[in-house]
């Protein structure tokens, strides 16, 4: 089963290929810069983490060894925060 958005958090696009995220228990905002988007967007449509990874690693070469943990760290950050769940 996919990664989801909480029913509580909304996710908007902006024009820069960022994305913003509200959580609507607390009225925080959090923006995503186009790399962390990039993430969610893939795993939201049901691509496991390495995919993402492997998309990030395509988009910025020279940080090719550091992606894997990135986009965990990325994912651990989102569900201890509550945006996100399996």
């Amino acid at each position: 089963m996919p990664l989801s958005l909480p029913a509580h958090v909304t996710a908007v696009d902006t024009d820069d290929g960022a994305m913003v995220l509200l959580d609507e228990r607390t009225g925080k905002y959090r923006q995503l810069n186009p790399s962390g988007a990039l993430i969610l967007r893939l795993l939201l449509q049901g691509a496991p983490a390495q995919t993402a990874a492997a998309a990030l690693a395509q988009r910025y070469p020279q940080a090719h060894a550091d992606v894997d943990a990135d986009v965990a760290r990325f994912i651990k950050a989102l569900r201890q925060t509550g945006l996100l769940r399996d």
